[in-house]
């Protein structure tokens, strides 16, 4: 018997090696962390502007600043605090304990005290402490989906190693340990996802170039302005402060907080919708997403085992449905249900008999049906209840008197059962190579070859395939050496597609939006689901383990990957240009998770996938990232919008400024109406816009190129034209103000706020005819505006605070009707939006 590691000698190894733990990841201080996100270009120049508006007494619009910048940087933080917690959670899936022989004598001590070299014990229920390499090994079996992601469990003999992290569902065993801590499978995991960083998402690129452009155009213009009116003979000091004035006017520094707006009323309907997003810029993401990369296990498919075809003796080819483990389902030949034919049942009873497992009804720590055993066998308990067959009553009508586990060397099990009349029933099931063949089978060579034969169409299908023979004997036989026995038929075992996987499918190509499959799976297995879903057909790429992958653009089904071939699937994706989403639930898919665009964690996966995703779905419906997909369109959509309405105000005002003194308005505005108008119609108002509903179609058109600007696709020329625009009536109201001996520097005052007031309205979101419109808080904020733009010339105190001068009712009322001008055109000229191209270049459905 090994004796192991004597304890002076483990205590040596434990300080020369460390604990056997994930390591953490390195502490970083608030401070850096805080440092990190006001270096932002856009947030540098919000508190640049900030300081311009104390030092001008604009109270409120710095109040206003600091807050969107302390809400940004809180969330930033957050974030990167989150991905901490997600190598912690790794170390949670660690085994609390393990059974150690050490002086010959067997302890139990905290796994975080295991070294290399122990010697480790090992049985049905146990989390393997570290990688061991086996010297001992029965009937075991491990579930590795945490780590690789496939739902079936893996048999390891004598010589193999089992992993850190992984599960013993049945069996025991003994092995030596080769790795602990961060050199073990767990561990290295643990590596990649504190190497990962998570990438910019696409809003916080554009924006980040937006605010870098926009500081360099509003200073050198604002700078113009300055010259042209201290060469005018202004006072310098004067002109200063209108120049400073106009850079504020001219950024829209409430783009920060229209954007967590959206952001947040986002989140809100993800969240009611079942989806919590763990930041903000989740869902924004998602409306930029090109590729989704998704998990099998546990994301298309259900994540557990269930028997989808039968095949009995006389070739008939079954189909059975239902969910989970749950004993119901339908009976189906050729799409059509049927009844139980007794073949079926013959075959549902054998797999019922020759097994170890058993159900667990729903209660209160579980809501569905679970397995008690190894998944493999529950499935053919349910699969029997499917066919009609009470698992409990036909276990008591046949008792076992015998039997002989499974062998690993042999792949089968043989059970031996005695009948009413006193005779013996003998089941054997196990691989086909090792059913289908003398001297265990009586059988002709035709039956065999066809058997065999369709077991290798079901396992080309990626199904796992079982034979199943048995034979009714009079005298008690040797479980350990059968033979005569006669087929009974096959079992097809799979993991089966979720219900509804189909249409998220065809729902993503509607979007424009490639779904890839990435698995741990064998490469048929990924094929079949591949083909299942359209995403593959015959002569299609496929790649597998080490391929390089990046060399294949145009494949959508990867297999055999690893953690870190995940990594460099999606490092190649991004380098073409793809945004790429990663949707998984193991510990094998973190590291994607955590590398992605944005990542997306089934609610019911493990912890370490929750904390390294960006979004989680509570409810593990993969139709819910549609959803998302849509809001987050709809969010980037009301950006651009409140950029067209903001930056065309900001380039009215500043041609205005700029062009008024050429037509006899030496200052058309002071600074402190420019800063008024600028908190009148940047603010609220601006801030709901941010809250306009999706627009009609939204989830049948392409995304938008990464690459894009935010002022692309023609936004740009918008800003311009509007700004045109509203100057043009601006300088004409006044002008003609001028002319006629009128207040004309107040009348540009008014016509200046209302005319961009009514360009809000002008660029709602177009919708459907006779649909009423879902926003009236952006009426309310227009209105309350207006009053007030307008209170500005009323009001004594205002207009002391503003130097405006009284405007009597006609004259308010021309300049109301004038100032309706740019916004009326805007809604004539507006035509139903371009149609972005639908869906061409996705290859075509493949299930035709």
């Amino acid at each position: 018997m090994p004796v192991g590691l004597d304890a002076a000698e483990a205590a040596a190894r434990l300080r020369a090696t460390g604990p056997n733990t994930v390591a953490p990841p390195p502490r970083r201080h608030l401070a850096v962390r805080v440092l990190r996100q006001l270096t932002d270009p856009l947030v540098a120049l919000l508190l640049a502007a900030a300081v311009v508006t104390t030092a001008l007494g604009d109270y409120p619009d710095t109040a206003v600043i600091i807050l969107v910048v302390l809400v940004n940087t809180v969330i930033g933080v957050a974030q990167e605090v989150r991905a901490d917690r997600a190598i912690a959670a790794l170390d949670r899936l660690a085994a609390p304990t393990a059974r150690v022989v050490r002086d010959g004598r067997e302890l139990v001590v905290p796994a975080a005290d295991i070294v290399q070299g122990d010697l480790v014990r090992v049985e049905a229920g146990d989390v393997v402490p570290a990688d061991l390499l086996l010297i001992e090994a029965s009937r075991l079996h491990l579930d590795e989906s945490t780590l690789t992601g496939e739902s079936v469990t893996v048999g390891r003999l004598a010589s193999e190693e089992a992993l850190a992290g992984t599960v013993v569902t049945t069996g025991r065993a003994a092995g030596t340990v080769l790795r602990t801590g961060s050199a073990s499978a767990l561990g290295r995991i643990g590596a990649l996802v504190a190497g990962t960083r998570p990438t910019a998402t696409p809003l916080q690129r554009r924006l980040s170039a937006l605010g870098r452009v926009l500081g360099m155009v509003a200073v050198a213009l604002s700078g113009l302005v300055f010259a042209i009116g201290v060469v005018s003979g202004r006072p310098v000091v004067h002109m200063a402060i209108t120049a400073v004035s106009l850079v504020v006017a001219a950024v829209p520094e409430s783009l920060p907080a229209v954007v967590t707006l959206a952001l947040a009323l986002g989140a809100r309907r993800m969240a009611a919708a079942h989806a919590i997003p763990r930041r903000l810029h989740a869902v924004e993401t998602l409306g930029s997403v090109t590729v989704i990369a998704s998990d099998k296990t546990g994301t298309l498919t259900e994540g557990r085992m269930a028997v989808q075809q039968a095949v009995t003796t006389d070739g008939a080819r079954y189909g059975i449905t239902g969910t989970g483990y749950a004993p119901h389902g339908v009976v189906h030949r050729d799409g059509t249900a049927v009844d139980v034919p007794e073949g079926l049942r013959r075959l549902a009873r054998a797999g019922l008999l020759c097994n170890d497992a058993a159900l667990s009804p729903p209660d209160d720590e579980q809501a569905d049906w679970g397995a008690v055993g190894d998944p493999l066998e529950a499935a053919l308990v349910a699969f029997a209840a499917r066919c009609g067959l009470d698992p409990q009553a036909t276990r008591a009508a046949w008792p076992r008197v015998a039997e002989h586990p499974f062998d690993q060397e042999q792949r089968r099990m043989v059970t031996v059962h005695r009948s009413c009349d006193q005779r013996h029933l003998v089941v054997c099931k196990g691989a086909p190579e090792s059913i289908l063949g003398a001297p265990l089978l009586d059988a002709t060579a035709e039956e065999i070859a066809d058997l065999t034969a369709t077991a290798h169409r079901l396992a080309s299908e990626g199904l796992r395939v079982l034979a199943i023979a048995a034979a009714l004997v009079d005298r008690m036989p040797d479980p350990a050496a059968p033979t005569g026995l006669r087929p009974v038929g096959l079992i097809a075992v799979g993991d089966p597609l979720r219900v509804g996987a189909l249409q998220i499918a065809d729902s993503f190509d509607t979007a424009g939006v490639r779904l890839l499959l990435i698995t741990g799976d064998h490469p048929a297995t990924a094929a079949a689901i591949g083909g299942q879903l359209g995403l593959w057909r015959a002569g299609d790429p496929l790649a597998s383990g080490d391929d390089d992958h990046a060399a294949h653009p145009d494949t959508r089904v990867f297999a055999r990957t690893q953690p870190e071939q995940k990594l460099d699937i999606i490092a190649g994706l991004q380098a073409r240009g793809e945004v790429v989403a990663m949707t998984g639930d193991g510990v094998n898919d973190a590291p994607a998770l955590r590398r992605a665009d944005i990542g997306v964690a089934m609610g019911g996966g493990t912890e370490v996938a929750r904390q390294a995703a960006d979004l989680v779905l509570v409810d593990d419906e993969l139709t819910t990232v549609a959803a998302a997909i849509g809001e987050g369109r709809r969010i980037y959509d009301n950006i651009r919008r409140f950029l067209r309405y903001a930056l065309s105000g900001g380039v009215a005002e500043i041609m205005v400024m700029l062009v008024g003194p050429l037509f006899g308005l030496a200052i058309p505005l002071l600074p402190a109406q420019i800063l008024w108008i600028n908190l009148l119609t940047h603010g609220v108002p601006g801030v709901a816009l941010g809250a306009e509903p999706a627009e009609p179609a939204t989830l049948r058109r392409a995304p938008r190129s990464p690459q894009e600007s935010v002022l692309g696709a023609g936004l740009g020329r918008d800003v311009l034209v509007t700004g045109v625009l509203i100057a043009a009536v601006v300088l004409g109201a006044g002008v003609f103000a001028a002319h006629r001996d009128l207040p004309w520097q107040s009348v540009v005052f008014v016509v200046l706020g209302l005319a961009q007031l009514g360009v809000a309205l002008a660029v709602r979101a177009p919708r459907l005819p006779g649909a009423r419109h879902s926003n009236p808080g952006l009426l309310a904020a227009v209105a309350v505006s207006a009053l007030l733009q307008v209170g500005g010339v009323l009001l004594a105190p205002l207009r002391e605070l503003l130097g405006t001068e009284p405007l009597g009712p006609n004259l308010l009322l021309a300049c109301a009707a004038v100032s309706a001008v740019p916004g009326l055109a805007l809604r004539l000229a507006r035509r139903p939006p371009p149609r972005r191209p639908e869906v061409t270049t996705l290859p075509a459905r493949r299930d035709e």
